[in-house]
């Protein structure tokens, strides 16, 4: 791709209504202001030709980066409207306390031929070192009505604005949704440069959550050793927000990072794919996707690569990957890295095809069995039980209120006969109180409670 603004990184590839593709990036000018302005590209016959494009953000030497686009293509009045946020760096990586990083958004109500006047979207300015205390990641998403919602991550944790008049207008105040423990640029051994920036994507399906605004990320709240995926979400146009809900349903201390979420137009289904260390030791990865049917209150998890790698810090991984839905068909896109060569893969992935009843078995009635006491002379507790077939379950233990305390096997495959779990207390250390063990298999699920005194 060529362009006399320049081509340079964060590239962002979308289609309007009429079936034009326009190709988001940043620009490298002649005259040395590096990356001063959002550049849009289109192609009208299919990405054979593109034009030289247009620019938006454009303010003297100050540092334009990281763009978030999206393309209203609901039955709104602004239907086909291209929007853009980004952050505006007074100076980058300037350690100047009077320089500042904001986020700013602009549109295009031509198919890119022009762009409003960018405005200031943030309330709260960040610094300019590109890190934790700098406001980015900025990400729009459209509404069933046309709404504009965008969260980026910054000081504050997770920001939020919307406009209800296709970006015309602005909440005066940016809304904090939740802190993002550790920051959203972390540290993750092998790869060289990690960060848990948002991805914003809202429900226009005609399913039961229609409307519903879903913010994924990841943090390190549970520790440098255990990044984690999340997700909050809003069914009343950002008002009010879920607590965090966790995405990977691995156990133990291990790193999912880098992940992205689709929501399917047709249906409401969430996809969110990530990095995932859950099955190995030290640096090697997988990648898994993430699929809740109950508007994210709950995720089955499933590996879609061939063959795990191994990414080394000493060469750019790169900063996201992607993934898109529609009618049950999902394309995730992401990058491996075996012996310093970076490729970009794909999978073809048909929600129907995967093996649901083997990730997700089927819920039963408890079972009413004798508690059992586990108290300080205790170091450990026998769990029995007998599989009349060979099959993939779940155990867990639960407290008094049906919650998950504790996944000790999950999607574990188990052979026939008789299986045993020993719950060492030094090990899992559990409170005084009422707790039970949770055997899912795929004829339901029972119940052995024991109390810890």
């Amino acid at each position: 791709m060529k362009s006399s603004y320049g081509v340079w990184g964060d590239p962002i590839v979308l289609c309007d209504t009429a079936g034009d593709f326009h190709f988001f990036h940043l620009s490298t000018p002649a005259n040395g202001h590096w990356i001063d302005r959002m550049v849009c590209q289109t192609s009208t016959d299919g990405g054979k030709t593109w034009d030289d494009g247009t620019y938006t953000g454009l303010n003297g030497e100050k540092n334009q980066d990281k763009p978030g686009c999206a393309i209203d293509l609901t039955n709104s009045p602004y239907r086909n409207r291209l929007y853009i946020a980004w952050t505006q760096f007074d100076h980058y990586e300037s350690r100047n306390p009077v320089d500042s990083s904001r986020i700013l958004f602009s549109y295009s109500a031509d198919g890119a031929a022009t762009w409003s006047t960018p405005v200031r979207i943030d309330s709260h300015a960040g610094d300019c070192l590109d890190g934790d205390s700098t406001d980015e990641g900025a990400v729009p998403a459209i509404g069933p009505k046309g709404q504009v919602y965008v969260t980026w991550a910054g000081p504050d944790g997770l920001a939020f604005n919307k406009s209800m008049d296709g970006g015309k207008t602005w909440a005066a105040h940016q809304k904090n949704i939740t802190p993002i423990t550790g920051g959203w640029d972390y540290d993750v051994h092998g790869i060289n440069r990690c960060d848990g920036l948002p991805a914003t994507l809202c429900d226009v399906s005609n399913g039961p959550h229609s409307g519903t605004i879903y913010v994924n990320w990841s943090d390190q709240r549970n520790g440098s050793d255990n990044t984690d995926v999340w997700l909050v979400k809003s069914a009343d146009e950002g008002e009010t927000w879920s607590k965090p809900i966790r995405v990977n349903n691995d156990m133990g201390d291990h790193q999912q990072f880098m992940s992205w979420l689709a929501v399917d137009p047709a249906n409401g289904y969430l996809y969110c794919l990530f990095y995932d260390r859950r099955n190995h030791d030290a640096d090697t990865t997988d990648v898994y996707l993430a699929v809740s049917r109950d508007g994210g209150n709950s995720f089955v998890n499933f590996r879609i690569n061939d063959n795990w790698f191994v990414p080394t810090a000493e060469d750019f991984f790169g900063d996201y990957i992607s993934v898109q839905a529609r009618n049950n068909i999902i394309r995730p896109i992401w990058m491996q890295m075996q012996q310093h060569r970076l490729r970009i893969y794909t999978a073809l992935v048909n929600a129907d095809n995967l093996d649901w009843a083997m990730y997700k078995p089927a819920s039963g009635a408890r079972a009413n069995l004798p508690a059992t006491k586990f108290g300080e002379e205790n170091t450990s507790l026998w769990f029995q039980f007998t599989l009349s077939e060979s099959q993939y379950i779940n155990l867990s233990v639960v407290n008094m209120w049906g919650q998950t305390v504790r996944y000790l096997y999950l999607d574990h495959f188990m052979q026939q006969g008789k299986q045993e779990y020993i719950l060492d207390r030094s090990e899992y250390f559990l409170q005084p109180g009422a707790y039970a063990y949770k055997l899912e298999t795929n004829k339901g699920s029972i119940y052995k409670p024991f109390v810890i005194y």
